[in-house]
């Protein structure tokens, strides 16, 4: 995706539901951008939003793993084009997946593991 809006976000929860085991309901957290509030979000039946505080980066585990890749793989560019955007950020990304537990230890924090338990 180019851009974040309701359309792209209702396309990711369509396929969000899509992936969640029958019979099952997933959670999903977000902070308030937007597009994740949007009167024109369409979320599936088996995924309800829990919405972060405001100003609370602290609280979103994905702040810390977009704080390493910044750090690591990131930063100091300068791109050209999209193409060179985003296959920037896919090698930053698959660099990422070769260390194996990176991301969760990232972005494991103690209230998270209770309340998945």
């Amino acid at each position: 995706m180019t851009r974040l809006d309701t359309a792209t976000m209702n396309l990711f929860l369509a396929e969000l539901g899509q992936a969640v085991t029958p019979g099952a309901h997933g959670i999903v957290l977000m902070d308030k951008a937007g597009w994740h509030t949007s009167g024109d979000l369409v979320v599936p039946e088996n995924l309800s939003l829990i919405f972060l505080p405001p100003y609370s980066p602290e609280l979103n585990p994905i702040e810390r793993l977009w704080l390493h890749l910044r750090d690591n793989r990131l930063s100091h560019c300068l791109f050209q084009t999209t193409d060179e955007i985003v296959d920037t950020c896919c090698e930053a990304w698959n660099w990422l997946l070769g260390q194996t537990g990176r991301i969760r230890s990232l972005c494991s924090y103690p209230w998270l593991e209770r309340v998945s338990d």
